[in-house]
């Protein structure tokens, strides 16, 4: 998966999470509150790792430039 894609991802899971979440807080449902706190983590990692990819591009990047000019 692409870093947009885990970001996408990672952000529709959070929201996800948190209506989950907040659904289980109405009902009374704790199993349900644990699964959507469950979820929005699964989400906050999800765009850890997209922001990592784009942070080793930028890297991978900017030390091809810095070959390229010294050649």
């Amino acid at each position: 998966m692409g870093s947009t894609a885990d970001k996408a991802s990672g952000i529709a899971n959070k929201a996800a999470g948190n209506v989950k979440e907040g659904v289980g807080k109405a009902v009374g449902s704790e199993q349900m509150q644990a699964e959507g706190k469950a979820q929005q983590m699964k989400g906050e990692a999800q765009k850890a790792m997209g922001d990592a990819k784009d942070k080793v591009k930028d890297i991978a990047d900017k030390a091809n430039d810095a070959v390229q000019k010294k050649l």
